[in-house]
């Protein structure tokens, strides 16, 4: 469209293009039944390409522009300011002015006007680019407009545009300018209207800020509003502001800022008839735009006005469910501290791992559900249980102290009793099932001989990882996917009634060890040593089977030297290649053989295992060689071990020292048995499953190859944006839509960008709480789980490839999984932002002896790297030094 100007009624949603977003959107809003718009038009980019068109002297600029970095802000400043002098000299071509002035004239000359930028990448679904460019109010006069809409042109190169540009991917060059000229309205009130709660992110709940005047003073910030909040019709939150100042307009253009009497500064801005109009104005336009949006407003002589409206673009997508009562849903990432977005693959893989919530054991559970690229569990239909709800939230205290406690407040909540008032009973197959595992766990605890446990339950699920394994090599095509449905809903179900009888007597006796020596000693000083270095925990191992290949690689310095520098696609050859690695590498590759399965977020199986990216290890290793002695790491592991058995020693003297010491003596020294004997077992099933998901991810990627082969994906790797089942049928049919690889590729890169939280609920709020310590002012709180203290300095790592540590200091993650063992005999202290008692980093910090506090939201961005800090893993705090 070559046009430069295009009126409000001429516009619509397709012509993005030559008027913006927020032009388009206003064009939108203008066919909205019962919608009041006040009118005006759209200077085309067209417009601003042929006036921008008219200086050489502008794409030299931009070029510059596009070749600075975000960490140049100075140059960007400069270039910007540049930029924008120039505009703001050249004479609009006489053509382009004489089409503004005729839709000045034909809208109305007798009008004041507002003039507003609209760029072609503002007011989007995936950024709103709100506040970005200039805005001029009050405009009255031909000449006035013109220089208005120049200015509006410069400021397509404002700093905080430019910056925002280059944060999110747009080209400066690529980002046209649209000039929106709307009427003046002259409210007496006037805000911003979100049609789902910004805050919380629930979709049923309208919130509107309100103040005195014209908008521009709550949208600048300058003043504080009203907050109404509506849900179904209905007022349930006024929190009426003290509203000092508003801005109006001036009789002959411009605005002014005014103070507002005392007496009407406490009076609402809006009553709660017309809050509730506005909440159901906003209702109208979301439905028509099909998404939460932010929503400008005024009111002038009792009528409503919609001045703009854009997508809200911070919300976390909300969970689907078909029915209208609340569901709850919990983070699997934040349990399996794996909190990154997901590829298709690796949802449908762990969905179809679920054995529960299907009516066919090779489909995906209807409980797990993804959004915004990673799973949660709906608990809505376990709450139906009294037990359930009784019991759950002290299990995931657990897992996750802050889920934990989101959960009980949801259940509390007086909106979700409807959906519980059915009281479902435990159906009596379900208790029959878990008998023999509950008898199981207390013959465990009181008189059981455990002695061959941890070799028993190894060589059962090494048998069964075999038998899959074989299963999955015996066929192909079609088959070996049906294969791959088959084996993974048998996973759990295999592993857990082994993992279960002992698991459960392992924390059920670490429990009952804190909790009987609080009660007869009125302390558990012992509790954090007691599970120093237990026998048979895998994860233990593998770390330190990655300390011998340190002690291996640290005689050669010709070795050490190569693997700073090593490449994945030729580590092995090259490390042969090499004066002293044909020595190493047998070390290497017996490591590779036991734990190459092994990964970061590891349960996802398009994530890389270290057989595929071994380099990602040598961060681990060269630190382990510069900050650990040779074989000091199995030296340590004995010592934890004596320290284990004296921390107990010292726990059973001080008891018999009480009235019946004897008797708590041995019952305590049972308690202490059976724990250590167990709690090594926590990895194996964990263990077992990225095992079997390692194989299927074998399979999956050798069929994926034949695709390639036979031109149907051009990658193996593309079988990754593809669900099991959408796999199988490009088997079959040798047909696969490349158009949906490019689609769920952009779905996740955007969904990579969002923070998940750790409960939501179906109408999209975010359920928070904090953790339940007292913290020192200026602390950071979380859930202790190792005790004791540690001062040092920070390490804040992102990414385990990207690791560098030495001996003392304190690890600070966003999680830990069993990869990032190889890192905890170097860290003095753990801090990471999630998990719980029985989470992973938790568990091995205890087994070190380090002080551990998780769940300490956002630690990575509050704590910075190098900052010395004190660890408090006792009463579950973090201190600045």
């Amino acid at each position: 469209m070559n046009r430069y100007i295009l009126y409000f009624s001429e516009i619509n949603k397709s012509s993005l293009s030559s008027v913006g977003g927020k032009g388009a959107n206003l064009g939108e809003l203008c066919q909205i039944p019962g919608i009041k718009v006040p009118g005006g038009f759209c200077v085309s980019t067209k417009a601003y390409s042929d006036f921008i068109n008219t200086s050489q002297e502008i794409a030299v600029l931009v070029k510059r522009l596009a070749l600075s970095s975000l960490e140049s802000l100075e140059d960007l400043k400069i270039t910007g300011q540049s930029i924008r002098a120039h505009l703001e000299t050249l004479t609009i071509p006489e053509q382009i002015q004489q089409a503004i002035i005729c839709a000045w004239q034909e809208v109305g000359s007798q009008h004041a006007y507002a003039v507003r930028s609209s760029a072609t990448a503002e007011d989007l679904p995936g950024a709103s680019f709100a506040g970005q460019q200039d805005t001029f109010l009050n405009v009255k006069g031909e000449q006035e407009i013109l220089d208005c809409i120049r200015k509006c042109w410069a400021s397509l190169f404002t700093d905080r545009a430019i910056v925002y540009r280059q944060k999110n991917g747009f080209e400066h060059d690529k980002v046209l300018l649209s000039v929106v000229v709307q009427q003046m309205v002259f409210p007496e009130v006037s805000g911003i209207m979100f049609t789902a709660d910004p805050v919380s992110g629930n979709r049923k709940i309208v919130a509107i800020d309100a103040s005195f005047g014209l908008g521009e003073a709550l949208v600048s910030g300058i003043v504080s509003a009203d907050l109404y909040q509506v849900k179904s019709d209905v007022l349930i939150k006024q929190r009426i502001a003290k509203k000092e100042i508003a801005i109006y307009a001036k009789p002959n253009g411009g605005t002014v800022k005014t103070e507002i009497a005392c007496e009407q500064q406490l009076i609402p801005a809006l009553s709660a008839a017309d809050a509730v109009r506005l909440a159901r104005m906003g209702r109208s336009i979301e439905a028509h735009f099909g998404s939460p949006q932010d929503i400008e407003w005024g009111i002038a002589d009792h009528d409503i006005f919609i001045l703009q409206s854009r997508p809200i673009t911070t919300l976390y997508p909300a969970p689907c469910v078909a029915e209208d009562k609340p569901h709850l849903f919990v983070s699997i990432g934040h349990q399996q501290m794996m909190t990154e977005a997901m590829k298709p693959l690796g949802i449908s893989v762990l969905r179809t791992l679920v054995p529960i919530g299907k009516s066919l054991p090779q489909e995906e559970s209807n409980y797990l559900q993804e959004v915004g690229g990673r799973l949660y569990l709906d608990l809505t239909y376990l709450l139906g249980y009294p037990q359930v709800r009784k019991r759950l939230p002290e299990l995931l205290f657990n897992i996750d102290e802050m889920i934990g406690r989101a959960v009980q407040d949801f259940i509390g909540r007086a909106e979700f009793q409807p959906a519980i008032h059915s009281g479902k009973k435990v159906e009596l197959a379900l208790i029959t099932k878990a008998f023999p595992t509950a008898y199981a766990v207390f013959r465990n605890i009181l008189y059981r001989d455990n002695e061959e446990a941890i070799e028993e339950i190894t060589n059962f699920l090494n048998g069964q990882s075999k038998e899959n394994r074989e299963k999955l090599q015996a066929v192909s095509g079609v088959e070996r996917i049906e294969q791959v449905q088959k084996i993974l809903p048998a996973l759990v179900p295999t592993v857990l009634p082994e993992a279960a009888p002992y698991l459960g007597a392992a924390l059920i006796t670490y429990k009952l060890i804190e909790g009987l020596a609080k009660k007869w000693l009125g302390d558990a000083a012992e509790l954090g040593t007691i599970s120093k270095s237990p026998a048979g925990n895998v994860t233990t191992e593998m770390g330190l089977a990655l300390g011998d290949v340190a002690d291996a690689a640290r005689q050669y310095p010709a070795v050490i030297e190569y693997l700073r520098h090593a490449s994945d696609d030729s580590f092995f050859d090259g490390l042969l290649a090499v004066p002293g690695g044909a020595a190493v590498l047998p070390v290497f590759l017996n490591f590779f053989q036991q734990y190459g399965m092994r990964g970061t977020g590891e349960i996802d199986v398009t994530r890389p295992r270290w057989r595929e990216v071994p380099t990602h290890l040598v961060p681990a290793i060269l630190s382990q060689i510069k900050g650990i002695k040779p074989g000091q790491h199995r030296v340590d592991f004995l010592e934890g071990k004596k320290e284990a058995e004296l921390a107990t020693h010292r726990l059973l003297e001080r008891l018999r020292t009480t009235p019946g010491g004897f008797f708590k003596a041995r019952r305590m020294q049972r308690l202490v048995k059976v724990h250590r004997a167990f709690i090594g077992l926590r990895e194996h099933p964990k263990f077992f499953i990225v095992q079997n998901l390692d194989m299927i991810k074998q399979a999956i990627l050798q069929e994926a190859a034949l695709l390639v082969a036979d031109g149907i994906l051009k990658r193996p790797e593309d079988a990754y944006w593809f669900s099991l089942q959408e796999i199988k049928e490009i088997i079959a049919t040798r047909q696969a839509d490349k158009t949906v690889i490019s689609r769920r590729k952009e779905k996740f890169a955007n969904d990579a960008k969002l923070t998940p939280p750790r409960v939501i609920t179906s109408e999209g709020e975010i359920i928070t709480a904090k953790p339940g310590a007292h913290v020192p002012p200026g602390a950071l709180a979380g859930s202790p789980v190792s005790a004791g203290t540690a001062e040092g300095r920070a390490r804040v790592i992102l990414k385990l490839e990207e690791a560098k540590m030495d001996k003392g200091d304190i690890l600070v993650a966003p999680y830990t999984d069993p990869g990032w063992t190889p890192l905890f005999p170097l860290a003095a202290g753990l801090v990471t932002e999630v998990g719980g008692l029985m989470t992973h980093g938790a568990v091995v910090a205890r087994e070190y002896g380090i002080p551990a506090v998780v769940g300490v939201d956002n630690a990575t961005q509050k704590i910075q790297d190098g900052q010395k800090i004190r660890v408090n893993g006792t009463q579950g705090f973090v201190e600045f030094l």
